[in-house]
């Protein structure tokens, strides 16, 4: 056998050893990754359910402070008109 065809045989025992590695690292990187999305699926869910009781109590809460402003100006604007202004001389 001459060195080239010796050469020849390594490089393929290589190759084939390079391509069942590449496969087991992509199952592994795909299993990987089905576990992350899992993980930030469940995360982003129960964040979520956590979070919009709380946001929708803050908006209520918006909505009553802005109500009483409203009214509060409302009432100030109308004890100022019934008051009797006395204009100075």
């Amino acid at each position: 056998m001459t060195a080239l065809e010796r050469q020849w045989k390594a490089l393929q025992r290589q190759l084939t050893q390079l391509g069942r590695q590449a496969k087991k690292a992509r199952g592994e990187a795909r299993k990987r990754m089905k576990r992350i999305e899992r993980r930030t699926r469940v995360k982003v869910t129960r964040t979520l359910r956590t979070a919009e009781p709380q946001v929708r109590q803050a908006v209520a809460e918006a909505e009553r402070v802005g109500r009483g402003l409203r009214a509060g100006m409302r009432a100030g604007a109308a004890a100022y008109r019934a008051s009797g202004r006395k204009t100075t001389k």
